[in-house]
C-alpha cells in the first residue's frame, strides 16, 4: 500500500481509539455461538438449576470505532504550457488538543480552553476569540477532535510553533485551494471553497476529517467533477477507557484530473497589466483566428481567486459587491456592449456579400442625412465626398452606412452578423456566458412594439440602438474574418488529464461553419481595415506596430440610461494583417462625465496596440538570440580541430 506524505500523516495522528472488549466473560453451558455469555448466580446450598440468570456486562460508552473520509487533492489548473493557475497545496491550522478520557466537568474544559488560548496568542501572535458556547459544544460533540482556532498559518507562526512545541495544542495538515499567479485569470478560473462550514456536530461515520473544497465559479465550477479527486478512508478507534489504540489508513486519497486551458500566461498577464494602467473599466480578448483558441481574456477590475479561501468574509465580500465598478462581472465574457462602427465589418460584409453593393459602387458622405423626420449625423461634420466601400470604412463614415444599411435590410444584415457568431454565446465552458443581442422584426415588435423602421436600420448599420456584443464573440468575429471565413469553435480548454497525463476528456479543434466569404471581397476588407490603423485618414493610428502591417476597426457607442450615458470605445481587428496570428478586441468603459471625450481610436486603439508592439518586439529580440546562438554555434564548429583522416582500407579480397 502507498504511503501518504509525511505532512497528511501529520493531519492523521488524532487522539482517536480503537474499541477492545474489556469486559470479563463467564462461560455459559450451552450457549449458542455468538449469544452473550453470562455468569450464573446461585444461592449457597441450592442447585444451580433453580436461579435465574442476570447479565453481568455494561455498555462500553467510552468504547467507539469511527471509519472517517481524507478529501482527495484536487486536480491543477494550467495554461497551455503547463504553468499552474490553480493548484492545491498543504495548510496547517491550529487546533486545541483536548486530553482523553473526555471526563471534564464544564468549568474545567473552559478554563482549559482558555488557557490554551492565551498560549495560542503567544505562539503565533494572532487574536484569537472563543466563546463558552463554541468550547463547551465542541467538547461534549467533538472533543476527541481537535478544536480549531486559527486557520493557514503563515511560515514564521509554524516555525514559533515548532519551536515551542506547545504540549496541548496541535498543527492539523489540510488539503487547501491556492492560485500561485494571484489575480491572473481570476473571473476564468473562479474558485473552490469550502464545501460547508466546520461541523460542531457529534463526530459521524464517513464524514471528512477536514471540509472539502468544491467549485463555486469559473472553470473550477464547470469542471469539478474532474477536479475533484477520490477520498480515502481513515479508521480509528477508542478502548473502554476512551484512549486511542490504532489509526489506519486504509486507502490513499487520489488526486482529481488536471485541466489544461488554451491560455498564455504572459500574453494573458500582458493584457492585464495594460488594462490595469489604461483603464478603470474594461476587457480585452484574443484569439487564435486558425484554431479559435482564446489565448487572453482580460477583464478589468478584476479578483484574486484567493481571497475567497478558504472563505471570505462578510464585510470584504459586502465591499467587492457594492464596489461601483464592479470587479465581480468579467467584462469579457459577462458583459455586452452596443459595438458602434467596429459593427461596420458585419454590415458591410452583408451589403457586399448579398449583392446589395459592389466593391467599387460610391455613395456620398454628408455631414448628416435626414431618414424620417430624424437628423442622423455622421461623427465629423464636414462632407467627405463620395466613397466606395474601402474609403467609407477607413474613414468609418456613418452616413455611407446609414444608406447601404437601409438597402441591405434587417435580415440579411443579421444573418451575416450571426455567421460571425455575433449575438449568440460562443460555448466557452463557463456559466452566464452573456449571450449579446441582434435585433430583427420580432425582437422590435416584443420590445418597442413596432417592426424595424429605416431609421432602426441607419442605426443597426453602424451597431447602435438595440445591437449588444460582447468582447469575446467580437475578437471570434474578427478571427473568422481574419482567417478569411472559418468560424471555428472558440475554446479555452485543450483537455482534461489525468496525474499520470492520460488524456481524459480531450476537445479538439473544431469548425463550426465556413461562411464563405467572397476571395474578391475578402481582399478588399482586408485593405481596408489595414488602412483604418496605416492610412492617415484612418482612425486607428494608435495601434499600429512596426514592421507588422494591423487591421481593425474601431468603434465608439453610447449607452446607459438617460441621465447615465457613457460610452463604450471599442478596438477589434487581427494582425498580421496577411496571415494574422491573432485576433482582438478591446473596449473601454467611460465615467458619465467624461462620454463625450472617449472613442475608440482614443482608448481603445491604444490598448491593443501596447500589447502588440511588445508581443511582436519580444519575438523579434527571441529570434536574434536565437539566429545569434545559431551563429556563434556554426563559428565554433568551423574552429575546431578537423578529425584526422582515417587510414584507407583496403579492399576485400575474395
Amino acid at each position: 500500500m502507498n504511503r501518504l506524505p509525511p505532512f497528511v500523516l501529520a493531519l492523521l495522528s488524532l487522539t482517536f481509539a480503537r474499541a477492545q472488549d474489556a469486559v470479563s466473560r463467564v462461560e455459559a453451558v450451552g450457549a449458542a455461538p455468538g449469544t452473550p455469555k453470562v455468569a450464573v448466580a446461585t444461592k449457597t446450598g441450592a442447585p444451580a438449576a433453580a436461579a435465574v440468570p442476570t447479565p453481568t456486562w455494561d455498555t462500553q460508552k467510552q468504547a467507539r470505532a469511527y471509519v472517517l473520509g481524507i478529501p482527495g487533492p484536487r486536480g491543477q489548473i494550467v495554461d497551455r504550457h503547463g504553468n499552474p493557475l490553480a493548484q492545491t497545496r498543504v495548510s496547517q491550522n491550529l487546533g486545541i488538543s483536548f486530553p482523553t478520557p473526555l471526563t471534564m466537568t464544564d468549568a474545567q474544559v473552559l478554563a482549559f480552553a482558555q488557557q490554551q488560548v492565551l498560549t495560542a496568542r503567544t505562539v503565533i501572535g494572532r487574536p484569537i476569540t472563543l466563546t463558552q458556547e463554541q468550547v463547551l459544544k465542541h467538547y461534549k460533540n467533538r472533543g476527541v477532535l481537535p478544536l480549531l482556532i486559527a486557520q493557514d498559518l503563515k511560515g514564521p507562526e509554524i516555525e514559533n510553533f515548532n519551536r515551542l512545541k506547545p504540549e496541548r495544542l496541535t498543527l492539523q495538515s489540510v488539503y487547501q485551494r491556492y492560485y500561485p499567479q494571484g489575480q491572473l485569470a481570476g473571473h476564468i478560473l473562479g474558485y473552490a471553497g469550502r464545501a460547508g462550514r466546520i461541523s460542531d456536530g457529534p463526530v459521524q461515520n464517513n464524514e471528512l476529517l477536514w471540509p472539502d473544497a468544491v467549485g463555486r465559479e469559473g472553470l473550477e465550477q464547470s469542471f469539478d467533477d474532474q477536479l475533484h479527486g477520490k477520498n480515502g478512508q481513515f479508521n480509528l478507534s477508542f478502548n473502554a477507557a476512551g484512549k486511542k489504540t490504532s489509526e489506519q489508513i486504509t486507502f490513499n486519497p487520489q488526486p482529481g484530473y488536471n485541466v489544461v486551458t488554451t491560455l498564455d500566461t504572459d500574453l494573458q498577464r500582458l493584457c492585464e497589466k495594460t488594462l490595469e494602467r489604461g483603464v478603470k473599466r474594461g476587457a480585452m480578448v484574443f484569439i487564435d483566428p486558425n484554431s479559435g483558441e482564446i489565448l487572453a481574456m482580460a477583464s478589468w477590475p478584476t479578483i484574486n481567486p484567493n481571497w475567497f479561501i478558504p472563505t471570505i468574509s462578510e464585510e470584504a465580500f459586502k465591499a467587492l459587491n457594492e464596489d461601483p465598478n464592479i470587479p465581480l462581472i468579467p467584462r469579457a465574457y459577462r458583459s455586452s456592449y452596443p459595438p458602434g462602427s467596429v459593427f461596420k465589418v458585419a454590415s458591410g460584409l452583408a451589403a457586399l456579400q448579398e449583392r446589395v453593393v459592389d466593391i467599387d459602387d460610391e455613395f456620398q458622405c454628408p455631414g448628416s442625412l435626414t431618414i424620417g423626420r430624424i437628423n442622423f449625423r455622421n461623427w465629423k461634420s464636414s462632407h467627405a465626398g463620395s466613397l466606395n466601400f474601402c474609403e467609407a470604412l477607413t474613414q468609418s463614415c456613418n452616413t455611407w452606412f446609414y444608406q447601404v444599411g437601409i438597402k441591405t435590410g434587417s435580415r440579411r444584415m443579421g444573418e451575416w452578423a450571426r455567421n460571425l457568431g455575433l449575438g449568440t454565446r460562443t460555448g466557452i465552458p463557463i456559466g452566464s456566458e452573456a449571450s449579446g443581442r441582434i435585433p430583427d422584426d420580432e425582437y422590435m415588435k416584443k420590445a418597442h412594439g413596432r417592426k424595424m423602421f429605416d431609421g432602426d436600420l441607419a442605426s443597426f448599420a453602424i451597431g447602435q440602438g438595440d445591437v449588444e456584443i460582447t468582447p469575446l464573440q467580437m475578437a471570434q468575429a474578427m478571427a473568422t474574418v481574419g482567417n478569411g471565413g472559418t468560424l471555428y469553435q472558440t475554446r479555452l480548454v485543450k483537455q482534461v488529464q489525468s496525474i499520470d497525463g492520460q488524456i481524459v476528456n480531450a476537445y479538439p479543434m473544431r469548425a463550426r461553419r465556413d461562411i464563405g466569404i467572397d476571395a474578391r471581397i475578402m481582399k478588399e476588407m482586408r485593405k481596408a481595415m489595414s488602412q483604418v490603423v496605416s492610412s492617415s485618414l484612418g482612425t486607428a493610428a494608435k495601434a499600429s506596430v512596426p514592421g507588422v502591417r494591423v487591421a481593425g476597426k474601431t468603434g465608439t457607442a453610447q449607452w446607459g440610461g438617460r441621465g447615465k450615458e457613457r460610452t463604450a470605445a471599442w478596438f477589434a481587428g487581427f494582425a498580421p494583417a496577411e496571415n494574422p496570428r491573432f485576433a482582438f478586441a478591446a473596449v473601454y468603459e467611460s465615467e458619465v462625465r467624461n462620454a463625450d471625450d472617449v472613442h475608440g481610436g482614443t482608448h481603445a486603439a491604444p490598448l491593443i496596440g501596447k500589447v502588440l508592439r511588445e508581443v511582436f518586439a519580444s519575438e523579434a529580440k527571441a529570434d536574434r538570440e536565437e539566429q545569434a546562438a545559431a551563429k556563434k554555434k556554426k563559428k565554433g564548429k568551423k574552429d575546431e580541430p578537423e578529425d584526422p583522416d582515417e587510414p584507407e582500407q583496403e579492399p576485400a579480397r575474395d
